[in-house]
C-alpha cells in the first residue's frame, strides 16, 4: 500500500534521532490514550474509527443528496464556521481547477456563507445569487452560532423569495444535531433534508462526517476515494512504534518543543493547498493551545512566500520549526519555453521540476540556517492521498496533545470572545455581564 511518508532527518540539528526514539514509551501510552479513550476528552473520540464504520448506506445517501443539489442548482452555499467549513474548503480548493470560479461551463460552484460577520461580503455574495438557482447546506450542531445563524437566516430568506417556501425547503440540507437545538427544530418544522453531526465527533474532527462529504460531492469530487484513503491511514497508524507516521511526527514536533522550538511553520508548495494549511491550523491551534501551553501553528504558501516571509524565516528568531507537505507529481505537464534572455538554462525544463528545486534548495536554506524541518510527502492530490492526509493529521493531533498534557478535543478558550460580544449586543441574560463589560469601556 502507498502512503504519505514522514521523513525527520533534518530536524536533528536540534534534537537528536535518539531523543525521538527515547519518547518512544510516551508516545505509545499516548497513542493507547487515543486508540482506546482512555485520555481527557475521551467522548470526543468518534473520529477516530470513523473512516472504517462508515457505512455504504450513509455515504450513498450523501451522494444521491449532492447530485440532487448538482442538478438543480447553479450555487450552493454552505453555511459554517471552524471545523463545518474548513475541511470541505480545503479539499475542494485542492482538488479544484484553480479558475472554476471563472469558467461559464455549466457545473455547480460551491461557495461558502457563515464563516465570517462580514457585511459587505453577505451583501455581494447575495448579489451573486440574485435571480440564480441555489440551494443551501446549512452545518451547525446547535444551530445559534452568531456567524452562521446570521448567514442562514439571510440566505433562508433570500431563497424562500425566489424559489417560494416549498421549493427552498427542498433546496435546503440541514447538518446539526441529532436531537437537540435550534437548527434541528428548525429543520423538522420545514422538511429539511438532514445529515447528522455525531455527539462523539468534534468540529475540528469532522471533515470525514457529512460536514465535509456532502460540500465536497456537491463539488463533484470523489468521496469513496476520500474515505478510503482515510481507511488506510487508519490501519497505518494504529502500531505503537515510530513506523507509525503520525506518531513519528507527535514526537518529533513534541521533542522540538521542548527543545524550545515554540512555532511550526507549516509550508507547501502548491497553491492548492492553501486552505489545508488554514484547516491544519483550526486542528492544531485549538487542540493544543491552552493551559499555557502549545506550538503556535502558523503556514505559509512557497514559493510565493518566500518574497515576504522567507527573510523572517531564514534569520528570524530561532524558535521555529518547518514542515513541509511535498506533492510527488502535478496533474499536468508544462515546460518552460526558449527566449532570448538569461532564463535559458531552465528552458525546456517542467515547470515542476523548477519548483522542486526550488523546495528543496528552500529545504536546505532553512535548515542551513538553523530552522529543524520535517518533511511529509504525499504522492499526488488525489481524494485518495488528501483522505490519507486528513487521517494523518487527525491521528497525529490526538498522540500530540496527550504528549504535551492537554486535553486535545476541548476548547475553552474559544467562548470568551463570545461572552464579550453578547454582552456588548446586550443579549438577554447577559445583563450582568453587559453592566461589567461596559465599566471597562
Amino acid at each position: 500500500m502507498k502512503t504519505i511518508k514522514v521523513n525527520i532527518s533534518n530536524a536533528f540539528g536540534a534534537i537528536s534521532e535518539g531523543t525521538v526514539s527515547g519518547m518512544l514509551p510516551e508516545a505509545s501510552e499516548a497513542l493507547s490514550k487515543v486508540e482506546n479513550g482512555t485520555g481527557a476528552g475521551n467522548d470526543f473520540l468518534g473520529w477516530v474509527k470513523l473512516p472504517l464504520e462508515t457505512t455504504p448506506d450513509l455515504v450513498d445517501d450523501i451522494m444521491a443528496t449532492a447530485r440532487r443539489l448538482r442538478s438543480e442548482c447553479e450555487y450552493v452555499v454552505c453555511v459554517g464556521i471552524g471545523g463545518s467549513y474548513l475541511g470541505a474548503k480545503a479539499v475542494i480548493e485542492a482538488l479544484s481547477d484553480s479558475f472554476a470560479a471563472y469558467r461559464e461551463d455549466g457545473s455547480t460552484k460551491v461557495v461558502f456563507a457563515g464563516q465570517n460577520i462580514g457585511e459587505d461580503y453577505m451583501h455581494e455574495l447575495l448579489q451573486l445569487l440574485d435571480g440564480k438557482k441555489f440551494g443551501i447546506v446549512v452545518i451547525s450542531k446547535s444551530g445559534t452560532t452568531t456567524e452562521p445563524a446570521i448567514a442562514f437566516r439571510l440566505l433562508k430568506e433570500k431563497l424562500e423569495k425566489q424559489a417560494g417556501k416549498k421549493k427552498a425547503a427542498e433546496l435546503t440540507v440541514a447538518i446539526t444535531d441529532a436531537k437537540r437545538g435550534a437548527l434541528r427544530q428548525l429543520a423538522t418544522e420545514e422538511g429539511y433534508k438532514t445529515f447528522v453531526i455525531a455527539d462523539n465527533v468534534g468540529g475540528r474532527f469532522s471533515v470525514l462526517t457529512p460536514v465535509g462529504l456532502l460540500p465536497i460531492a456537491v463539488a463533484g469530487f470523489d468521496i469513496r476515494a476520500l474515505l478510503h484513503g482515510a481507511a488506510e491511514m487508519e490501519e497505518a497508524t494504529k502500531a505503537a512504534t515510530l513506523e507509525n507516521q503520525s506518531l513519528l511526527y507527535a514526537a518529533t514536533r513534541n521533542a522540538l518543543y521542548r527543545a524550545g522550538k515554540k512555532t511550526e511553520i507549516l509550508a507547501n508548495f502548491n497553491p492548492k493547498l492553501h486552505y489545508f494549511g488554514e484547516w491544519w491550523k483550526q486542528l492544531y491551534g485549538e487542540s493544543e493551545g491552552k493551559d499555557g501551553k502549545g506550538i503556535f501553528p502558523a503556514a505559509v504558501d512557497l514559493t510565493t512566500d518566500l518574497h515576504s516571509m522567507g527573510q523572517w524565516i531564514q534569520e528570524g528568531e530561532r524558535t521555529i520549526f518547518e514542515t513541509v507537505i511535498s506533492v510527488e507529481t502535478s496533474e499536468h505537464e508544462l515546460r518552460v519555453p526558449s527566449d532570448a534572455d538569461n532564463l535559458n538554462y531552465i528552458a525546456g525544463k517542467r515547470i515542476d521540476e523548477v519548483n522542486k528545486m526550488a523546495e528543496l534548495g528552500t529545504r536546505i536554506a532553512h535548515v542551513d540556517g538553523g530552522v529543524p524541518n520535517i518533511q511529509i510527502t504525499i504522492p499526488a492530490l488525489h481524494e485518495q492521498w488528501l483522505g490519507q492526509l486528513i487521517y494523518f493529521f487527525e491521528k497525529a493531533c490526538g498522540i500530540s496533545g496527550y504528549l504535551l498534557g492537554v486535553n486535545p478535543f476541548n476548547q475553552p478558550g474559544v467562548e470568551a470572545y463570545k461572552r464579550n460580544m453578547f454582552a456588548l449586543l446586550e443579549k438577554p441574560g447577559y445583563e450582568n455581564e453587559t453592566a461589567a463589560i461596559r465599566a471597562k469601556m
